[in-house]
């Protein structure tokens, strides 16, 4: 990914997604209730002050919320994301923001005013679009139908538009019609470009995930197993889901790079500060 900075202002994850890769580090926090015991740094804004204002910041991008939902429920209390991007905005620093909740339109203006300054990236992580799955795999997360329309207000912005169509789970949001469908939505929402990706299952989080498959998905329980002897599915099952996604890809002319359009807004915005001088 195009960061070496990352920024998480709340520990622990509302939306109890059952794929979470990150529920593990709460062990380190003497809690495994990773979805209900969120810490909340309330002095996140002054420690980032302090990194923005120093004379050693290059104004790098920040991956704000990579980890940990910065829009989750919680959010709504705290209001920390404000007074973030006001922070921001002041000393010029480019962002991705990733998010599964529409929370963050509360904050649209806010990310229009730094989207024309600097670069920005608004993602919005999309797995499912059948309600009955996604209400199962994300039982928190907002519905896909309203994330895409986020993303489509935020098309009108200057900012860079994705989706992270990950992780795609074998047998359960695999299929041509849940592809085809996402790949619709993201078209219609007039994205940048849909980052596909597969499941991966390591540590704490395979246990709870087989856990949940075995409770909902009994079926799929001993496919997934022998798919999943390690931490991937095998080479031949992703080479043949990728196949269906690059054709898929190319039916609705949608990039898979993210990179691109955060190299094509940073030169122009390059060249317009150039063309001060």
């Amino acid at each position: 990914m195009p960061y070496t900075w990352d920024l998480n202002i709340y520990r622990g994850c509302e939306h109890g997604c059952k794929y979470c890769y990150a529920m593990y580090s709460h062990d380190y926090l003497g809690s495994n209730q990773y979805f209900s015991d969120i810490y909340v740094k309330t002095n996140v804004v002054d420690k980032l002050e302090e990194q923005l204002k120093s004379s050693s910041w290059k104004r790098e991008i920040v991956n704000i919320g990579g980890v940990t939902d910065s829009y989750q429920q919680i959010e709504e209390k705290y209001k920390l994301m404000p007074d973030i991007l006001k922070l921001m905005i002041k000393y010029k620093t480019p962002c991705i923001i990733s998010t599964k909740s529409d929370l963050i339109l509360r904050d649209y203006d806010l990310i229009e005013e730094l989207a024309n300054i600097t670069y920005v990236n608004v993602a919005a992580t999309i797995t499912s679009m059948d309600e009955n799955i996604r209400t199962k795999i994300e039982p928190n997360g907002v519905e896909s139908i309203r994330r895409f329309n986020m993303l489509k207000e935020f098309s009108k912005t200057n900012a860079s538009i994705g989706v992270h169509f990950m992780p795609i789970i074998p047998y359960l949001t695999d299929d041509y019609k849940n592809v085809d469908t996402l790949y619709y939505n993201a078209k219609d929402s007039d994205v940048d470009y849909v980052l596909p990706g597969t499941l991966y299952l390591r540590g704490k989080t395979r246990g709870e995930f087989f856990y949940f498959i075995k409770e909902e998905y009994p079926n799929l329980y001993e496919p997934l197993n022998l798919l999943y002897k390690t931490g991937g599915a095998d080479k031949e099952y992703k080479n043949k889901l990728y196949k269906m996604v690059n054709e898929i890809k190319v039916k609705y002319g949608i990039s898979s790079s993210y990179s691109k359009p955060m190299k094509e807004k940073l030169s122009k915005q390059e060249g317009s500060q150039l063309s001060f001088f």
